[in-house]
């Protein structure tokens, strides 16, 4: 029984120092450290990650660390997204007809208090009108308010996009009155949509430059350096004010030629008889952390279009704090193992408008960086001993099974 005890007891040995949990945080854990200068101590600060962070912090961000000497100091992580559509209602669509060879119409809106946007559906191409609103709380009787006319447009046979949005001033009437100049007749309008949008414009880090393009048969090609880790978002181009009435397909591949995004830029500028035309799109998002990007921007038949600059943009991500009265802090960061905090602050969070930004000292090397103790289970790091035992376990066993048959076979 000796041996078979000896092999349970390495067995429970192993077992015993097989332990996965994680080390604790430490700061002698991360590879990097920056100065955190505190703008106002008495309120809310933020700071912007930076391509040097995301450089040497993990994609998720999870392990950077904000601590006062020893102390660690809770922050959130908001990204600044743009806004997005609050509420939306069907609007009632009443007396519809022509008047003087316009088509006009009333919208009553019952389910939003608040509205910025009518969205009309409209089944027509190749058209330009001007619509020209007003509005009321009762369909007689009351003054109308007017309100900005808008120009709406379809420009489907020169490939040049569409609108049929109009946009207003924050607006509660129950009523809308809309007048069309003469281009859409009354069976072709369809209904309405009625929206709320809360704008908030997006904020975004430029992460890198672009090469200058490159001139092939039909198309243009441009080279984006991206540092490695650092996440893109959005693709910026930059074309002169004088070219107008263009729209180019785009097509962007990362360093093996695999497809990231796609989508189009477009300026358009038109007079027409019902008015004049102007719209630009030169923004391309997508979702990429491939480093090297290729902009392939086919002209088809037309002259190359001039790009002067395509600028690789990032989300801007903030990481807000509350200093209690504290003139600097650290932020650390580089600790692959080390698992995203879970912080009360987070979870309460709510970003004040007036809150101060924090400015970040040039990155470094942590001067106490150890790295962690190897956490490798003790069947890992003690392969040898591991094995010898389970060979001596195994030799003792076959002596002592020989040794058995020789003893029976003496009887």
């Amino acid at each position: 029984m000796k041996p078979l005890s000896l092999l349970l007891f390495v067995c429970l040995f192993n077992a015993a120092f097989d332990d996965d949990t994680q080390p604790p945080t430490a700061i002698s854990y991360f590879t990097n450290v920056r100065t955190v200068s505190i703008a106002q101590t008495d309120k809310q600060n933020y700071f912007v990650v930076d391509p040097e962070i995301w450089i040497h912090s993990r994609p998720d961000l999870g392990d950077l660390r904000l601590y006062d000497g020893s102390s660690p100091v809770q922050y959130s992580i908001s990204e600044q997204l743009a806004g997005v559509l609050s509420e939306q209602a069907q609007a009632k669509l009443l007396n519809l007809g022509s008047v003087s060879g316009h088509t006009e119409f009333d919208l009553e809106i019952n389910n939003l208090p608040e509205y910025d946007r009518i969205h009309l559906n409209l089944n027509a191409k190749d058209f330009i009108v001007t619509a020209s609103v007003s509005g009321a709380n009762a369909l007689a009787g009351s003054t109308p308010t007017n309100l900005p006319s808008t120009t709406l447009y379809d420009f489907t046979h020169e490939q040049l996009g569409s609108n049929s949005v109009l946009k207003l001033p924050p607006s509660n009437f129950r009523y809308l009155h809309v007048k069309l100049t003469s281009g859409i007749r009354p069976e072709q309008v369809k209904g309405a949509s009625i929206y709320n949008l809360r704008e908030k414009q997006a904020l975004w880090t430029e992460v890198s430059s672009c090469g200058a393009p490159q001139e092939k048969p039909r198309l243009t090609v441009i080279v984006c350096d991206i540092p490695e880790k650092v996440p893109v978002n959005r693709l910026e181009f930059q074309v002169p004010p004088d070219r107008i009435n263009f729209l180019r397909n785009v097509r962007v591949e990362d360093t093996k030629g695999m497809q990231l995004a796609s989508g189009e830029i477009s300026r358009v500028r038109i007079n027409r008889p019902g008015g004049t035309i102007t719209d630009e799109r030169l923004k391309l998002d997508l979702n990429s952390r491939s480093g090297r990007l290729t902009l392939t921007i086919d002209n088809a038949d037309n002259a190359p279009l001039e790009i002067t600059a395509a600028r690789p943009l990032s989300l801007e991500r903030r990481i807000y704090f509350e200093p209690q009265g504290k003139a600097e802090l650290h932020l650390y960061y580089g600790d692959e193992k080390l698992s995203s905090p879970v912080y009360d602050y987070a979870r309460f969070f709510h970003a004040d408008a007036s809150a101060a930004e924090a400015q970040l000292s040039a990155g470094a090397h942590n001067a106490q960086y150890t790295g962690r103790p190897d956490a490798r289970p003790w069947s890992e790091r003690h392969t040898g001993t591991l094995w010898s035992a389970m060979v001596l376990a195994v030799l003792v066993l076959a002596v002592v099974a020989i040794r058995g048959m020789r003893a029976e076979g003496s009887r």
